[in-house]
């Protein structure tokens, strides 16, 4: 099959989204299915040059949305090549493009959302959901309403989503989801890490690994931190990721005053053997967020066997905490506090029996090939059904 993939940026900042996307479509190349990529990217963009796979940059022109009106154009000349075409998040041009281009095409097309429908947003941002409730009557809500079928990558995104903006007109599939498996050399991988952070040393480290947001509770991780770093005074915090919105200088101000600056270390964004040598070397993965849809980074840990403490907001926590894997708290300092307690005062084999069901998590709902396998089943599966009963077109209006 010819399959299109539609995003916003491919670029490797922008986290899960592109990942899964460009992990996915390698396993998909070996099950002798193509994949094509259009985005907003500028055409450009250095990051680009690295991009694995065949892509269409269109340039979107404004700074957050992305207006690139050659897009539905190409697209709507396009679509017939493709078998189906894929639609990965919101709130952006591609979303209004690809219903546009779509809506009337024989060629199938699928939505994933990403957790771009988590109510944490409209909590947090309150006039920003009411901007997105008037593209939702105009865009998003007839993207998802027309679309053969609305992707979910756990029961808990599927359920928080129909809370978000009305009418709610969609056919919904939870589907398979994962990432790749750990590959490569752990010792080199762990020295690659190691010297890329000279001011570690050889200490023991909780790591998090995301982008510096406030979504992700970083301000949290930092408060609970603090509060039991006395009583592990040869532990120290890795902070891995990008600071797109300048965050970061207001959470050093914090370790700063807490007196344990020289503990918290800030790489930036790490990719590669470094990346995976974090993983490795770590005492736990910790993401305390607000908001988490799959959560790629978590599955990643869960590869190579790192116990992952989370909070109840990361959408696959059920799964974590059923099979074992770690710990899950509310996201809430005083509640993410007492897992950091609970895990760092475990008995040495209590920590080697949660590495080892971690990797068995992973290995149980989150192997990027039969996860894969089980979402083009799926796709295939939603495809024939819409084809054989139909599909409801323009049916209901927004406006």
């Amino acid at each position: 099959m010819k399959i299109l993939r539609v995003i916003g940026s491919v670029d490797p900042n922008y986290g899960g989204p592109i990942e899964g996307l460009i992990r996915s479509s390698e396993v998909l190349s070996g099950l002798g299915h193509t994949t094509e990529v259009a985005s907003l990217d500028d055409a450009g963009s250095p990051f680009l040059k690295k991009f694995p796979l065949a892509l269409h940059a269109f340039g979107g022109h404004l700074k957050y949305y992305g207006y690139a009106p050659g897009m539905v154009k190409w697209l709507r000349a396009n679509a017939s090549r493709f078998d189906m075409v894929i639609q990965h998040g919101l709130w952006n041009y591609t979303a209004f493009a690809t219903w546009s281009a779509l809506r009337n095409s024989k060629t199938p097309y699928f939505v994933f959302t990403h957790g771009m429908l988590d109510p944490w947003f409209r909590e947090t941002y309150p006039f920003k959901h009411l901007v997105k409730q008037v593209f939702w009557w105009f865009s998003e809500g007839r993207l998802l309403r027309d679309a053969r079928a609305v992707l979910f990558t756990s029961e808990e995104e599927r359920l928080l989503a129909r809370r978000e903006f009305w009418p709610w007109l969609a056919r919904e599939s939870v589907v398979g989801y994962g990432t790749a498996d750990v590959a490569g050399d752990k010792d080199a991988h762990i020295a690659a890490f190691r010297a890329s952070l000279p001011a570690l040393g050889e200490r023991s480290f909780l790591l998090f690994l995301s982008r510096i947001d406030p979504k992700k509770g970083c301000d949290i991780l930092i408060r609970a931190f603090v509060g039991i770093a006395s009583l592990y005074p040869d532990l120290d915090l890795v902070m891995a990721g990008p600071d797109q919105y300048g965050w970061q200088r207001d959470l050093e101000d914090m370790v700063r005053s807490a007196g344990i600056a020289d503990r918290v270390h800030w790489t930036g964004m790490i990719k590669g053997d470094a990346k995976w040598g974090a993983y490795r070397a770590a005492e736990a993965f910790v993401l305390p967020s607000h908001s988490e849809n799959f959560g790629i980074v978590v599955a990643e840990a869960l590869a190579c066997g790192l116990p992952v403490l989370i909070t109840k907001k990361v959408n696959i926590w059920r799964e974590v905490e059923t099979d074992g894997g770690g710990l899950v708290s509310r996201d809430d300092v005083e509640d993410f506090g007492r897992i950091l307690h609970e895990f760092l005062a475990m008995p040495d084999d209590e920590r080697r029996q949660l590495r080892a069901r971690s990797r068995a998590v992973f290995m149980s709902h989150f192997e990027i090939n039969s996860e894969t396998k089980k979402l083009m089943n799926s796709l295939v599966r939603l495809t024939a059904h819409a084809d054989e009963h139909g599909v409801r077109n323009n049916a209901q209006s927004y406006v």
